[in-house]
């Protein structure tokens, strides 16, 4: 899981999705009204595919209850999405933090499945 969060935070993320996640970018690239919210689908497409990735693990290794599985993929994206803004937008927390928070979150993901 742990690689799972490394190669798609790092390595699949990728220069392109780093820029169209942040608000700063659009402003400057296209500062028109109508692309003020665009980052908003840059941050929500990694962190799906952040979350879906840190997931591969477990959708081989355990007998998934569906539910759970659904419940746990969006919560996480929910949280990466969050804390990618937090970084990328509001210049809230530094890469440390988000990184923390983030093996934190595969951590605990990996837990609630060996409880469930």
């Amino acid at each position: 899981m742990i690689l799972c969060h490394i190669i798609d935070d790092f390595v699949l993320q990728g220069t392109c999705l780093v820029n169209l996640k942040q608000r700063k970018w659009w402003e400057t690239n296209a500062p028109e009204e109508l692309y003020k919210n665009d980052y908003k689908v840059g941050l929500f497409i990694h962190s799906l595919s952040w979350s879906i990735m840190i997931h591969l693990p477990l959708f081989l290794l355990f007998c998934l209850n569906s539910w759970v599985a659904i419940i746990t993929v969006l919560l996480n994206c929910a949280i990466h999405y969050c804390v990618d803004d937090l970084k990328a937008n509001k210049f809230k927390i530094n890469l440390i933090t988000d990184q923390s928070i983030h093996l934190t979150q595969v951590i605990l993901t990996f837990i609630i499945y060996n409880i469930i």
